[in-house]
């Protein structure tokens, strides 16, 4: 186990605040949270993702961070201090706790929950181990490496009782919302085809191999992977400003078919009503790289609208084509036709979760008990989506695709591919 060195100066500097807490919260008014009605939270990860929602969830004013595991020393150290100024800010002290195994945090029976922002290779592991020792889960997207380890997740959430929320924030945006509220209720007419244009299938490694930084336990990095070179690339340093390349290469991501493909593709899922389904074909080219793209994927659900993975001149972006118009949408970006703008529901129409916000909703959860609006089951169901479309990449070939049975039809090789080997002390059952 790691501490802050500095953690004791920290608390002895805000004894006073700390002393202030105990007041009781009808004495300090409306809208105060008692410490004992706070969350206790644990971070499993501490890079630039987890930085942000280090932010987003102190900002609801209803938790306590209590710990954080990474085998990134350097991420972690970054995160004590971060911790430590937003505290300060906040007038309040944090007994904090810092490990580089992520299985010595879940020891820990004072912490309610994790937020697991790891590179996707890890994201099953996490969230299996954290399910079976009492902690609900907050997790990023894509929520699975792969179809089996997804199926995995739903099955540990469900047997132990647990909340678990999928990191697609899209689903609490106005856009989004609006968007699959507008096609569920056929304010677009009939649904010819929808494009999504996100960024390529994974690719090999093809990278050189340099050596481990001292501040990098390697091991604990790759986890369930087998032994593979380090690179700066996977694991940057903290002064390096672009995101991590890991989601590009196949051991440890999808490439950008489930990185932006699980926000897009989800919201692609969420307008068709179809969270507990998915497509019945899907269909990739041989020979899809064109100028550095490779595009070319179409999913067809089983009511014949087609969804292709094409670049329609719009980045990270969905175009609904309907008989009545087309409308496209990305973040913070909602291009509707003519007819439709100011258009408000019918008290009839179908009207989705409008949760305060994506955190929010979280915490809301794991006190009520009830599905938050990224459950496990829709995070699987849109990993799934953007996993079999990158085995459908890697076999160029036309599969069909069982979305009760989660397995394609009278294909070994797909099926094959459909999970992986997960070496060593962090084996789960897939």
């Amino acid at each position: 186990m790691k501490t802050s060195s500095n953690r004791r100066q920290f608390l002895k500097s805000f004894s006073a605040a700390a002393g202030f807490l105990i007041v009781p919260r009808h004495i300090l008014g409306k809208g105060f949270l008692a410490p004992s009605d706070k969350i206790n939270l644990g971070f499993i990860g501490c890079g630039k993702q987890a930085v942000g929602l280090q932010n987003r969830f102190f900002e609801t004013g209803q938790v306590n961070i209590l710990a954080a595991a990474d085998p990134h020393r350097l991420k972690l150290d970054r995160m004590v201090s971060k911790l430590m100024t937003l505290s300060e800010k906040a007038k309040l002290s944090t007994d904090y706790r810092s490990y580089e195994d992520f299985r010595e945090l879940l020891q820990d029976k004072s912490i309610d929950a994790v937020i697991i922002a790891t590179p996707d290779h890890q994201h099953a592991v996490h969230t299996v181990f954290s399910a079976e020792a009492g902690k609900d889960v907050y997790c990023e997207k894509p929520l699975s490496l792969t179809v089996k380890e997804g199926k995995a997740m739903v099955t540990a959430i469900r047997k132990n009782n647990r909340v678990l929320q999928t990191g697609s924030m899209q689903r609490s945006w106005e856009e989004f919302r609006r968007t699959a509220e507008l096609i569920r209720n056929g304010y677009l007419g009939e649904i010819k085809e929808i494009l999504v244009n996100v960024g390529n299938p994974p690719r090999d490694i093809d990278f050189e191999g340099q050596p481990i930084p001292e501040h990098l336990n390697w091991k604990l990095w790759l986890g369930p992977n087998a032994d593979a070179p380090y690179n700066e690339l996977l694991a940057p340093t903290i002064e390096n400003e672009f995101w991590a390349k890991w989601r590009e290469y196949k051991p440890f991501g999808g490439g950008y078919i489930t990185d932006w493909g699980a926000h897009m593709f989800d919201i692609v899922q969420w307008s068709l009503g179809m969270d507990n389904s998915g497509p019945v074909k899907v269909s990739a080219p041989k020979a899809a790289l064109m100028s550095g793209e490779i595009r070319g994927l179409t999913y067809t659900y089983a009511n014949g609208i087609e969804v292709k993975h094409q670049n329609f001149g719009k980045n990270n972006a969905i175009r609904f084509i309907g008989s009545e118009g087309t409308l496209d949408v990305r973040r913070k970006n909602l291009e509707e036709p003519d007819f439709l703008k100011g258009v408000k529901l019918k008290t009839s129409d179908i009207h989705l979760m409008k949760p305060e916000n994506h955190y929010v909703d979280f915490l809301n959860s794991m006190r009520t008990r009830q599905k938050p609006i990224c459950d496990v089951e829709i995070g699987h169901r849109t990993a799934s989506m953007c996993n079999i479309g990158n085995i459908a990449y890697e076999l160029g070939d036309t599969l069909d695709w069982n979305p009760a049975k989660e397995q394609f039809k009278n294909n070994k090789a797909a099926n094959a591919l459909l999970g992986r080997e997960l070496h060593g002390e962090f084996k789960i059952s897939i």
